[in-house]
This record gives C-alpha cells, structure tokens and sequence, in this order.
C-alpha cells in the first residue's frame, strides 16, 4: 500500500507524523496479509501495528485476542473516539448485547473485534467467525501460549486451531518479552506460515537498574526515603502478596504519603477507580502486586520499585519496562530479601507437574544469578533475550557504579559483598587516567544527571500549565464517564505544554491530536489555553487526610469488631490485625479479650509460655488447626507488651 495512504492514516487517527522504530514495516507487512512474530518492548507502540492495518482496510475485520478485559474496554474507548469501528466480546458483555455485537460483526461492522481466548475456545465461536470478514488475527500477549513462558495460560493453546480453521487470515503474534525459545514456540504453536519477525532491542538506555538486597528492617527506610527524592513523580511499588500491598500503602499514608492499592480481591470497581486516580494523577504512587500493569499505557513513570524477588526476568523486564516509557530517565529498582529466594522456593516445591517444576526452577536460578552476580544489568537482560550487545558497561546500573543519592550512602551495611564493591568504584574513581577510571567518571556524570532530572528543565513543560490541563481534563473524563487517559494521553498534554497552540490548525500540529479528538475537544482546550495566558490557574484542592492508623483508632473507639473495621476500610482482615497487633505491643491499643473467644484465648497464651512469641509459624504448628494466624498475631502482641512491660 501507498506510504502517503500509510502515513496520512497514521496523522488523521493518532495525530501522529511519523512512526516509532519498526512500526512501519510490521503495517506493511500486516496489510500485505503476511504472517508476522513481534517482540517489542513495554511501550514500543505494539497496538497501533494491527490498530493502523485495522483502520485502512475497509468492509475488513482484525479480531484481536486479549487475556484482559480492562484492555480490552479501554482500547475500545479509544478507538471509538478515534472514530474506528470496535467492538469486543467477553464475559462482561450482557447477554442482549452480545448478541448485537455478534450480528453486527457478521455485517462487517467493525474493523477491530476484541475477543477473550476463553472466548475463541468456545465451540460456537469457530462457526460464528466463519462469517465475520476477517483479514488478520493479532494475538496479543503471545508469550502466554508456551510453557516456556513465564505466564502460560492453557486457555492459549486453544489458539493453535486458528490456522485450520482460517486458512485464508494472515496471524500475528505480539509480546513483550520473550526468549528466544519462547520465540520459536509461539510461531510453531500458532504454525505461522514464514512469518516476518521484527525483534526490537531489549536495551533500555534512559532505565538505571538498581539492585539491592535489603538486611530485615531496612526495605521500609530505603522505599520511604526513595518515594521522597521522587517527590511528586509517578511511581509503581509492586509488592509480593495483597496483605504486603495494603500494609506499604497504610505505611506509606502514615509517613504523609498519599497511595493506593491495586490488587486481584479487590473489587473490580475500586480496582478500575484506584488505577485511573494513578493514570490522571489524582494520586502519584501505586502499590500493586503483579494483577496491575499489562496495557498500562501512561509514559511519565519515574519510577517502578519492586519490594520482592520477581519469580523471572522476563517477569521483571515487563514490569520494570513500565518505567520511563516516554525516553526520559528512570528508576528501576529492587528491593529484595533472603526470604523471597526461600519464598519462591517453597511455591515451586508445591508443582506436582515434573516438567513445571522444572522450568520454575531454571527461571529461579536465573533471577537469582540476576541479582546476585557482578555483572551489568543491561547486559544481562539483553543477553537472557538472545541479544548480543557489543558494549560491556551501560553505565546506568548500580554493579556499573551508578547509583541514586537516596541509596548511595546505605551502600556500606548491606553485607561484605556491597561494601567491597563500594571500595572498589571509590578506588577506581581515585586512579586518574585508568580505563576504570574514566569509567566510574562517566557513571558518575550518568549518576548526576539522573539526580539532577527535573521535569520542566528536561521537557519544557510548564508545571503550571500543565497542572491546569490536568484539572480540565479530570473534570472532562468524569463529565464522560471514561480514563482521564482516554480524554488526553499525558504526552499530548505534555506537547500542548510546549507548542501552545491558539488555533485550531496549529492544535492539528500538536502529537496526539488526530481528526476526531481535535473535533471533539479542540475548541475546550483552546479556551483553556486562552484562560491560562489570561491568569487563571487550576485550584489546588487540599484536604487533610487521616492517615490509616488514625482511622482504625477511630472505629475501634467506636467498638466496631476487627471485621466491621476491615470492611469500613476496604481492607483484608490480616492486614487490619496486623496493624493492631503493632498498636496493642507499643501500648497505643489496649487488648480486648472478646476478639478472641475465651477457649482459644487460653490455648494461644499457653503456647506463648510454652514455645515464646518470637515465630507466629511454631505457635500455629503447636495449636488446633482452627485457631488462626490473626488470633495468634494478636495474643502474641499483647504477651510481648506485657513481658515488655514487666
């Protein structure tokens, strides 16, 4: 197809002048119907790859397979506002609409039709899509079909019938982060007919990789003192369970810190409220477990903070790679414990799958070699990919001598093998002329220019200005009923920052603004724009906020039992008892005997005599199996408060 035809598509839906790396010549191949294979980083623009085909081959449909609802809704969203044709069908679609959809898609209604693999498993589904006009089948989240993957969905395998039965479509695979193994499996499983393959480099220069593992009670200072120094960057914690995400976010709001929880027994309601508060920047830092994340389309991400060991590198690349996705610099940082080793050990003892097991543990090793080895970071994760970089240093890594003021003078007490290598940068800095030398000289300029990041110096973008937009575009996305993210992805609102557009043929110029959205919203943010030279500015809303430790005083003062408070607060039961528990031992919380029945309460101090407070797991082995860990927890604190006491 004409390059023009190509790029005039790409301007008048995206409001785009031109493609990222490779997006190009996979449009080209797609629309030519050739099968395709796409590694490309968290980021890379994978989605416009089958969106631009999709929106240029008329009375045509892309069905594009999706694990995630939410991405599925949210893609729809902003198709539509991009005036593309989009539908999708999955298990929250009502029974009376999904039968429109699919009378609609047979009328070749949509040039997009977003479907769930559970979905395409279904025995009716084959024969329906028989009759829908489909050109391309794009499988998004592709490393899921091989075992060798690190987050195999069997549902997936369903997919290998896709060939079979639509000899005719062309099939293109997408993913982040897959070996070169998991590679080969996803065009043998999908039995791609001579795909072309477009591998992106998995080198991310503008991320600095920071690795430290943390000594028992340092992991809390260390992140308290990180989200400080990032101060009103948009940040990721990603925490290892649900009762670890709840207890860091009321950690955190106790420190004066505004956060929010994501994670997989929330409801789906506040889940999807939690994360567009996160993407419109109502709130700056989100501590999810690993349910958060995929399609997460926001770029000013400053930092991704993971308070545990992955379970692999691939699972790592994703998730830190949501960092930093508009070029600029960020932080990628881990911190880990002993304990997860043994963590991550002891699930992959569970697997009763011999071949499973065997693969958990080839990736177990690697995480471990990972973090533990002198080798740097960058270089690591390419060649784990199968890419071979010709460099040897990125000089953005803490084992290359970079490291953030917040961290570098912790270095010292984290174990022998931290202080040596502290020695050794500080050596090395001290010998001028030496190869190191220049080395550590140039990690050094790398480390003040990350130290130094400023967001206005280093994108011309007036905060002012931008905090107004913000304000109008939130009020926007409640006035609609859609993301804040969807109204105006936030590097268009940085461009609009720069370029100040004042007619509506300079916003057409503006990154991101296509025919539609400059239709829809041109003359609002013209005005806005006019109200802001003019001396309006968005109101700061300040409200004082009660922090976690004072809302749980409030409701036990008002007698509300441990479960009342744990669904006032929209909490797990363990993480409220685990907070009390803390209060009852320091002697802020007087210990009530009626949490506990008084036959159980007895059986758990016995024990506290008999085999001490100190591990909850030898208490728990030396009691009936109905007793739980919270009644334990509890009665355990307040034996310590007395003993301390006493």
């Amino acid at each position: 197809m004409d390059q023009d035809k190509i790029l005039g598509a790409l301007k008048r839906y995206w409001g785009y002048d031109s493609f990222r790396p490779m997006q190009e010549r996979i449009v080209g191949s797609l629309l030519a119907g050739r099968d395709a294979c796409v590694v490309m980083p968290t980021g890379g623009g994978k989605s416009l790859c089958y969106q631009l085909p999709a929106a240029m081959l008329p009375d045509k449909t892309v069905v594009v397979i999706s694990p995630l609802i939410a991405l599925m809704q949210d893609q729809l969203a902003q198709l539509t506002q991009m005036g593309i044709s989009a539908g999708t069908l999955n298990s929250s679609v009502e029974g009376g609409q999904q039968g429109r959809v699919m009378r609609e898609a047979t009328q070749g209604k949509y040039r997009l039709l977003y479907l769930s693999p559970e979905r395409l498993a279904r025995a009716d589904t084959a024969k329906w899509l028989a009759q829908v006009p489909i050109s391309i089948f794009a499988i998004d989240e592709a490393h899921c079909i091989s075992e060798w993957g690190h987050e195999f969905r069997p549902e997936y395998r369903q997919l290998s019938s896709l060939r079979a039965n639509f000899p005719g479509c062309a099939i293109a695979a997408f993913t982040a982060s897959a070996t070169r193994q998991v590679r080969h499996d996803i065009i043998a499983q999908l039995n791609l007919r001579q795909p072309d393959k477009y591998i992106a480099s998995f080198h991310r220069p503008n991320l600095r990789y920071i690795v430290r593992e943390c000594e028992s009670g340092t992991q809390e200072t260390l992140l308290l003192r990180a989200l400080r120094a990032y101060g009103d960057s948009n940040v990721i914690v990603y925490a290892p369970t649900i009762r670890t995400v709840e207890e860091t976010v009321d950690f955190l709001e106790g420190k004066g810190i505004p956060a929010i929880a994501y994670h997989g027994q929330m409801d789906s309601d506040e889940r999807r409220r939690n994360q567009e508060k996160w993407m419109a920047d109502e709130v700056r830092v989100l501590v999810g477990t690993i349910a958060f994340g995929l399609g997460i389309n926001k770029a000013a991400v400053r930092a991704v903070i993971h308070l545990s060991l992955p379970k692999s590198v691939e699972q790592y690349y994703q998730e830190a790679g949501r960092a930093g996705r508009d070029g600029l610099p960020a932080d990628c940082v881990m911190l880990w414990q002993k304990k997860d080793a043994g963590l991550l050990a002891y699930f992959i003892n569970q697997l009763n799958d011999l071949e499973e097991k065997e693969r958990s543990w080839s990736r177990y090793n690697t995480v471990r070699r990972f973090v533990e080895q002198e080798e740097c970071r960058h270089l690591r994760i390419c060649s784990h990919f199968g890419e071979t970089p010709k460099w040897k240093r990125c000089n953005a890594c803490d084992v290359c001598g970079v490291m953030p003021s917040w961290l570098a003078e912790q270095v010292v007490t984290v174990g022998k093998r931290s202080r040596k290598k502290a020695r050794g940068v500080a050596a090395s800095a001290a010998a001028p002329g030496s190869s190191s030398s220049l080395g550590s000289a140039r990690a050094g300029e790398d480390a003040r220019k990350f130290r130094e990041f400023d967001d206005e110096a280093a994108s011309g973008v007036d905060p002012e200005l931008r905090e107004h937009l913000r304000a109008w575009r939130s009020k926007k996305a409640k006035e609609l009923g859609t993301p804040a993210y969807i109204v105006m992805h936030d590097s268009s609102m940085d461009a609009l920052c720069r370029v100040r557009p004042t007619t509506a043929e300079q916003l057409m110029n503006v990154m991101g603004f296509g025919e539609k959205k400059a239709e829809q919203f041109g003359a609002e943010i013209l005005q806005e724009l006019r109200r802001f030279e003019e001396g309006e500015r968005a109101a700061a809303s300040k409200k004082m906020a009660v922090s976690p430790a004072e809302e749980t005083l409030r409701l036990l003062a008002e007698g509300r039992t441990l479960e009342e408070i744990a669904r006032a607060r929209g909490r797990q039961l363990a993480s409220v008892v685990s907070m009390i528990s803390e209060m009852v031992e320091s002697g802020e919380v007087e210990f009530r005997p009626e949490w506990i029945t008084g036959e159980r309460l007895e059986k758990i101090r016995e024990a506290c005599k008999q085999v001490g407070t100190e591990r909850l797991r030898a208490l728990k082995d030396a009691l009936p199996a109905e007793i739980t860990y919270e009644e334990i927890r509890l009665v355990a604190a307040h034996w310590r408060s007395n003993a301390g006491a006493s």
